[in-house]
C-alpha cells in the first residue's frame, strides 16, 4: 500500500487536486446559482415559483450519475451544434462537464437551504429591530444574517462532503480525480490497496471540511452571542 502511495505520488496529488477543485467549484458556482432559484422560490408568483420548484424536483429527485452522463454523453450528440456556437470547446471536456453537472445539482440543494434560512428569520425580529430605530443595514448584520448563518451552515457543511464524496462519480467519464487514478492503477496492477488509498484521501479532507466548518459555526455563535 505504502509502494503504491509513494512511487505514484504525482498521480494522486493530481487526483486530490481534481477532486478539490470539482468539489469547491460545484460548491462556490452552485451558491451563486441558487441565490436566484431561492428567491424564485420564495416570489409570490406561481409561474415563477412552480418553475423554480420543478428544477429543484427534478435535480433532487434524479441520480447525479445520470446528470452526468446527460451532460457528458448527451450533449456530446450535439457536438456539430455546439461548435456552431463555440462552446463544443467546453462540453468535449470531461472535467468542465463534471463541473457543471455538480453545479446544477448542488444549487437545487443549496437552494433549499437558502429559502429555509430567510423563511426561518421570523417577520417580528426584524419589524423589532427597525422599531428601535436601526437602519435596515443593521438589521440585515445584526440580527437577519445571524439568524440565516445559525440555520444554514451546518446544512451547507453536510452539502460540501456530500459533494465532495459524490464527486467520484466523475471518474465514470474519465476524470482524473482521486477515484479515476485509483481505478487507473488497479487497472494496471490489479491491487485492491490502491482503492484503500483512495478512501484515506477521501476521509482526510473530509475531516478537514468538518473541522473548519466547526470552527466557522463556533465563530458565528460567538458573533451572535456578541452582537458584533
Amino acid at each position: 500500500m505504502l509502494s503504491h502511495l509513494t512511487s505514484n505520488l504525482d498521480i494522486w496529488v493530481e487526483g486530490l487536486t481534481n477532486t478539490v477543485m470539482l468539489t469547491v467549484l460545484g460548491i462556490v458556482i452552485g451558491f451563486f446559482v441558487a441565490i436566484p432559484i431561492a428567491l424564485a422560490l420564495l416570489k409570490n408568483n406561481k409561474t415563477v415559483s412552480h418553475i423554480a420548484y420543478g428544477y429543484v424536483y427534478i435535480m433532487r429527485g434524479t441520480p447525479l450519475l445520470i446528470q452526468v452522463f446527460i451532460i457528458y454523453y448527451g450533449l456530446g450528440q450535439f457536438h456539430q451544434e455546439l461548435k456552431d456556437i463555440g462552446l463544443w470547446w467546453f462540453f468535449r471536456d470531461p472535467f468542465n462537464c463534471g463541473v457543471t453537472a455538480f453545479v446544477l445539482n448542488s444549487a437545487a440543494y443549496q437552494a433549499e437551504i437558502l429559502r429555509g434560512g430567510i423563511q426561518a428569520v421570523p417577520a417580528g425580529v426584524v419589524e423589532g429591530g427597525s422599531s428601535l430605530g436601526l437602519s435596515r443595514f443593521l438589521v440585515l448584520k445584526k440580527i437577519v444574517m445571524p439568524i440565516m448563518l445559525a440555520r444554514m451552515l451546518p446544512a451547507f457543511g453536510n452539502e460540501f462532503v456530500l459533494l465532495l464524496k459524490a464527486s467520484a462519480i466523475a471518474s465514470i467519464i474519465t476524470v482524473r480525480d482521486v477515484m479515476g487514478q485509483a481505478r487507473l492503477l488497479y487497472a494496471e496492477t490489479f491491487d485492491l490497496s490502491v482503492f484503500y488509498i483512495a478512501a484515506v484521501n477521501y476521509l482526510l479532507i473530509v475531516l478537514l471540511i468538518e473541522a473548519l466548518w466547526r470552527k466557522l459555526e463556533n465563530r458565528n455563535l460567538w458573533l451572535q452571542y456578541s452582537g458584533c
